[in-house]
């Protein structure tokens, strides 16, 4: 594959992230809220949690940081998980009659699913980049970094990469402790379901 449509296809792959991950989410939480949707609300709640690991792929991008291939690729499994996971939640969206905010929301479930699982498949090859320094300093892995670095000059121009990096650990190791609570002590006490019991 040529540099240039490499350059492409990531450039294009932050810009359907920014749309599917945090624009439509985004209006259908607010869309929920007005409704007084609950399952949805709650739904989209948990996807906001799973998903901040995105966010943080973003920093650690932004601080140079190889674990960031490593961290967008498991965000990208956990997002179509967290969204598919819960029995009841999912019973109480079907109950629901057929109103254009669960059209809306089941039509950005599936698209969500769909793009999250396409762009694990389409990074398992960049998965060196997190394991093999040498294959980090190719172009192949750096043209990743492009986009992250557009948005720190945007929105971080003052701060240098290593403390946005630090902020992309920090939040890394807060959601990984509080990941392995969830597993740990929350799932095997409420299962499938969304509502503690």
């Amino acid at each position: 594959m040529s540099q240039d449509l490499l350059k492409s296809l990531v450039w294009m792959d932050y810009r359907l992230a920014v749309l599917f991950t945090v624009i439509l989410p985004l209006i259908l939480l607010i869309w929920a809220f007005a409704q007084r949707s609950e399952a949805i609300e709650r739904l989209l709640i948990i996807y906001w949690r799973v998903s901040s690991l995105l966010a943080i792929t973003v920093y650690l991008m932004m601080g140079n940081l190889p674990i960031a291939f490593m961290s967008g690729f498991l965000a990208r499994i956990l997002i179509p998980v967290g969204l598919w996971f819960w029995v009841d939640l999912n019973e109480e969206i079907n109950e629901i009659s057929g109103r254009p905010l669960k059209l809306g929301f089941t039509a950005w479930r599936w698209a969500v699913s769909v793009y999250s699982l396409l762009g694990a498949l389409f990074s398992i090859p960049f998965l060196q980049c997190a394991i093999s320094q040498a294959a980090f300093a190719t172009p192949f892995c750096q043209v990743w970094q492009e986009p992250p670095l557009g948005f720190k000059n945007w929105i971080h121009a003052g701060y240098k990469p290593g403390f946005l990096g630090f902020l992309g650990i920090v939040g890394l190791i807060i959601y990984v402790l509080y990941f392995a609570y969830f597993v740990v002590f929350r799932l095997g006490k409420q299962g499938r379901s969304a509502v503690e019991q």
